[in-house]
């Protein structure tokens, strides 16, 4: 899992042009949308194509959504194991 988590936090970074944070400096379990990273709901359609194009995962509601992207370590657990019940 720690893996994963490292991965993504690179590829959130990446994806979403974040200058001025390293991977290693977002908190897995810190609030993704509206949090001290600014991301907001235009970055989580970025984020969402991320995982579709990365993972083969759609993420088709927004009740989804908001559990899978309420942390780095909510995004790794839906992405291991997506028929599961993602909560924070």
């Amino acid at each position: 899992m720690q893996e994963r988590i490292d991965e993504l936090r690179q590829k959130i970074v990446q994806a979403l042009n974040l200058q001025d944070i390293a991977p290693e400096e977002i908190d897995p379990d810190e609030q993704l949308v509206g949090g001290r990273l600014g991301i907001d709901s235009i970055d989580v359609l970025e984020m969402v194509m991320m995982v579709e194009k990365d993972y083969g995962l759609t993420i088709d509601n927004r009740e989804l959504g908001a559990r899978v992207f309420a942390s780095v370590r909510a995004l790794a657990a839906f992405i291991e194991n997506p028929t599961a019940e993602t909560t924070n």
